[in-house]
């Protein structure tokens, strides 16, 4: 559907709204990589957890929260399943008492040789290309939106 047109409300088909492409495309994906996950005993909220963490290691739940898009009371579970499960430990930054700092252990550093990502990239029939420059049109799409969203503040 073309942003800029005027449509009839009648006329709208679900087919036809982006964030419903969005949507649908983000549980496509989360079937994708559910039965890969479920070898590695991950959901993939703490799958993508752990690669933010493998980007970064020792940081902030708060940071890691904003690199996730996702707040503390919605991050917190999951940094505590990761944890009882022994692939990183939570714990005070002594500098500042407020802050929790996550770190990963040797388990769940090791974890990385294992991650499916590069089976998900054929399985969607993109050129290494197309992949690319989605990935980055997604990106930029998000950041709209949250630009947009600020402005309305």
């Amino acid at each position: 559907m073309n942003a800029n047109a005027k449509v009839d409300p009648a006329d709208l088909k679900l087919s036809e709204f982006l964030c419903f492409a969005v949507y649908s495309t983000n549980l496509a994906f989360g079937k994708a990589y559910k039965p890969l996950l479920e070898q590695l005993g991950l959901t993939y909220t703490q799958y993508i957890t752990l690669v933010a963490l493998w980007e970064t290691d020792d940081q902030t739940v708060g940071s890691l929260g904003e690199k996730l898009f996702l707040e503390s009371n919605t991050l917190t579970p999951i940094l505590k399943k990761l944890e009882a499960m022994g692939y990183l430990q939570r714990q005070r930054d002594p500098e500042d008492e407020r802050q929790v700092r996550i770190k990963l252990t040797k388990q769940g550093r090791a974890l990385r040789e294992n991650q499916p990502e590069s089976g998900l990239a054929e399985a969607t029939g993109l050129t290494p290309q197309e992949f690319t420059q989605l990935q980055h049109s997604v990106v930029k799409l998000r950041s709209n939106l949250i630009k947009s969203m600020r402005s309305k503040d």
